[in-house]
């Protein structure tokens, strides 16, 4: 673990809030438990420090299950942020994410003091901004939790049960574009979880309709050479269709999932690889070029493509136009999609 970056850093963000009692920490849209989790220790590090409990917010919603009953079981308070007046906050944290990126409903005209991620560098720090981004790392909760131990705060049960799931939901339990404080990280907290709340959250029962998109996604998945391409068309959240994408990536022979579903006037991609040399970022920030805005690490990423009009003659026309692009990034000849079923 890098201790001594993050104790600088967070002497930096610690120094930075001092004196400021509205503080608002943002993570991207519809956040996952990386982004919960890592708002969550931000918010305890500062209550600690500072004394004032910041406000948690994010655009979207929660959509999948084990997130909700994650959100749920531990108490993380998660206020819309179409409900946040910004001009009420002193300071406005950034957490999983960065301003510009495309994936935040936070306006562009709001100024962030301190942005924490572990996605490429998309935007350059201002004056008076602190900035830790660490492309490197598995897991942004894996910065949150050096700077609490460079800090020396306790950590409760339920902070140590989030980050920990935060680390073994990014990495999918250290198998992909993990380093090793992921590792220490996830080591540390596994033994201060709550093991009984692990398990609701990783088993948390579903609706009915969560089974229909598996159908959906069986019927549409149409395999191109190593590649798989599946559309839901519409969903009912966005976070189903990355769900969809890491199922259909245990198909044999194929190295990379695309997968597509329209939700609220836009298109949400998801990709996936076994692969970390393909560079699932790279590829996704090439597919969506002038279409939309993505992003990612070696062998996970996303991307929205918005506004786009919810009817599938449309979608079905985007889909093609990405499975083209898709073929032509991968030096791929033409060819016809094989239907999974």
């Amino acid at each position: 673990m890098n201790l001594e970056r993050s104790r600088r850093i967070s002497d930096q963000i610690l120094e930075r809030v001092q004196g400021h009692r509205r503080i608002l920490i943002v993570t991207h849209d519809n956040p996952d438990p990386d982004a919960l989790a890592s708002a969550s220790a931000l918010a305890h590090l500062l209550l600690m420090k500072n004394g004032y409990a910041p406000v948690i917010a994010s655009g979207g919603l929660v959509g999948r299950r084990e997130n909700r009953t994650m959100v749920e079981e531990l108490e993380i308070e998660l206020i819309p942020l179409a409900q946040i007046d910004f001009h009420s906050f002193d300071l406005i944290c950034m957490v999983d994410g960065q301003p510009g990126l495309g994936n935040s409903s936070v306006p562009a005209s709001v100024a962030v003091d301190v942005v924490i991620d572990h996605h490429p560098i998309h935007c350059e720090a201002i004056p008076q901004m602190v900035f830790d981004v660490r492309p490197e790392y598995g897991a942004c909760a894996t910065i949150l939790y050096e700077y609490l131990l460079a800090q020396q705060i306790y950590l409760n049960t339920r902070l140590a049960t989030a980050l920990f799931y935060a680390v073994r939901s990014e990495t999918q339990d250290l198998g992909r574009d993990w380093v090793s404080p992921d590792r220490k990280a996830y080591q540390d907290l596994l033994a201060l979880s709550n093991n009984r709340i692990l398990f609701d959250i990783s088993h948390a029962k579903v609706p009915r309709s969560y089974f229909r998109y598996f159908n959906k996604a069986l019927e549409s998945a149409r395999i191109f050479c190593d590649m798989l391409v599946f559309n839901l068309y519409e969903v009912e959240h966005p976070d189903i269709v990355a769900e969809m994408a890491d199922f259909l990536l245990r198909m044999d022979e194929v190295n990379l999932v695309l997968g597509m579903g329209h939700w609220r006037e836009e298109e949400v991609l998801s990709l996936r690889t076994d692969r970390e040399e393909l560079k699932a970022g790279k590829i996704i920030r090439e597919l969506v070029a002038g279409l939309g805005t993505a992003g990612g690490h070696g062998m996970m990423a996303g991307g929205q493509i918005r506004p786009l009009v919810g009817n599938q003659a449309v979608q079905r026309e985007l889909e093609n136009t990405l499975i083209q692009r898709l073929l032509e990034l991968r030096d791929y000849e033409p060819v016809r999609g094989q239907r999974l079923l």
